[in-house]
């Protein structure tokens, strides 16, 4: 890899982790194909919903990187992709700057979204705001006391998914509701590999991730079987006569189930980051899947 100057652009762009956009991306094709599907699409707020999870994704990557190395987390047996404030590419000063620039471009974007829907939407922006410190900072960090898993489903699944088709449809559907929760699941695969990787390193930290807990089994079927279920959910979109929405993203099931082999015989190291790198692209397949489906529909 190419040494970042201390604070330049290149430093920033690898301390907003672009490989992890994938996960903002994905929620909001998902929700703006079912708007489509339902005769309600609009391209401006869904660009705007987009913009939005981009920047607030980034912004989290900012602040996960600033206090896990305030906390000593980062240390130098880490196995996964590097992070900018342990490498001394990024200030600490530099970086709550970048966090506070971050998040308040992010509010004024998403400020726009006010034209199309109600008032509610500032409580949702708030709370994507909020979240996305209390995941990593305050007395009581959520990911290091296991609460992970959960608030991506929330924050991954139902805030990206259904916000992006509310300021569409001006509404909420049972559909909707399902895509949400298939999106969730198939986006905490992408936790689970990371929680897995760093299983010993996090055990160390103090950091009580449900594979901590449950273990290095446990965590191996919980990716499995969240992918396997994001995707049987789908035949729920074939009761409604969706037959596409239902069937084609059952081709997931094929890279999923052979990068969790992968996973499961590699088993520890950073040889993991791999898995990484395929979770991300399974996951945009299967975003990509439904999304069609959707469209066909």
């Amino acid at each position: 890899m190419e040494e970042a100057k201390r604070n330049s652009l290149y430093a920033w762009i690898l301390a907003a982790r672009p490989k992890t956009l994938t996960g903002a991306i994905t929620p909001v094709m998902i929700g703006s194909a079912l708007a489509y599907m339902d005769g309600h699409f609009q391209w401006l707020p869904a660009l705007i919903c987009c913009l939005f999870a981009s920047l607030m994704q980034i912004a989290a990557n900012f602040i996960n990187d600033l206090f896990d190395y305030l906390k000593g987390t980062d240390r130098e047996d880490r196995l996964g992709p590097e992070r900018a404030c342990a490498q001394g590419w990024i200030s600490p000063k530099a970086m709550r700057n970048g966090i506070i620039i971050t998040v308040l471009f992010a509010c004024l974007i998403g400020s726009s979204l006010l034209f199309y829907a109600g008032w509610e939407l500032i409580i949702v922006g708030l709370l994507c705001v909020l979240f996305a410190f209390l995941y990593t900072t305050g007395p009581y960090p959520l990911s290091y006391n296991g609460w992970g898993d959960i608030l991506v489903i929330v924050f991954f699944g139902f805030v990206p998914v259904g916000g992006t088709y509310y300021v569409q449809a001006l509404t909420w559907t049972t559909d909707t509701t399902i895509a949400s929760l298939i999106c969730g699941l198939l986006i905490d695969t992408l936790l689970v590999v990371n929680n897995y990787r760093d299983r010993e390193a996090d055990a160390r930290s103090g950091k009580r991730t449900v594979i901590v807990r449950f273990g290095e089994k446990f965590g191996s079927y919980l990716y499995l079987m969240l992918g396997m279920t994001a995707s049987l959910l789908c035949f729920w979109f074939l009761f409604e006569g969706h037959l596409y929405a239902a069937l084609l993203p059952l081709l997931y099931l094929i890279p999923h189930f052979l990068t969790w082999k992968r996973m499961v015989r590699i088993h520890s190291g950073k040889k993991l980051n791999s898995i990484l790198g395929e979770t991300s692209r399974n996951m945009l397949l299967m975003g990509i899947l439904l999304s069609i489906g959707f469209f066909l529909n």
